[in-house]
């Protein structure tokens, strides 16, 4: 409800148009900031919006906020034995395949491709999405070097805003397994 869709014209070989909704649809979209807000806020959870320039990395993001990227989350879409997860790790860190299949109890975790995911998160620009896997039907895996964070930092679904939390809210809210599935990759070599 409410996306543009493509759709064929009939007797029109290859001819694509798009469905425009209402505006009354349109309205009733909620992107997923405005989403966020409003579930912290019921669950009585202080929250802190940080806007910056537009950027694609998390690392990236860290560097905007002068956050230290131990605390700042990136989430990892994967499919664990063919089911989408969602990893929530520190943004310097890479999933390691192997520690996370055995940390999930499954014989093997992929990364998802965007093409897999990205119509689970509507509200939300690919590859923004936020820690919340609890809110779009995902299970949340959060590795362990996040979880000693006193805070917590995500996009908002946009490349454009993140919020921080309290770790504990985070918690109580999103309800992740804690597992131990994240490395951080050998600083590179200096230059002599």
């Amino acid at each position: 409800m409410g996306r543009i869709k493509p759709t064929e014209f009939p007797g029109r070989s290859g001819a694509v148009g798009f469905f425009v909704p209402h505006r009354e649809e349109v309205k009733r979209m909620e992107t997923c900031i405005d989403r966020l807000k409003q579930y912290l806020t019921d669950n009585a959870v202080y929250y802190e919006v940080q806007s910056h320039r537009q950027v694609f990395t998390i690392q990236e993001v860290a560097a905007e906020l002068h956050e230290s990227g131990e605390h700042v989350a990136k989430v990892f879409i994967a499919r664990a034995d063919g089911q989408l997860v969602m990893l929530v790790l520190p943004a310097p860190h890479h999933v390691d395949f192997e520690r996370a299949a055995k940390a999930l109890g499954v014989h093997s975790v992929q990364r998802a491709r965007e093409a897999e995911f990205a119509y689970l998160f509507p509200d939300c620009d690919v590859g923004a999405m936020p820690p919340f896997g609890n809110l779009y039907k995902l299970p949340v895996y959060l590795d362990c070097t996040l979880a000693e964070q006193p805070v917590l930092v995500f996009q908002a679904g946009s490349h454009r805003a993140t919020m921080k939390i309290a770790m504990a809210d985070y918690f109580r809210l999103a309800s992740p397994t804690i597992a131990d599935f994240a490395h951080q990759p050998e600083p590179a070599p200096e230059m002599a």
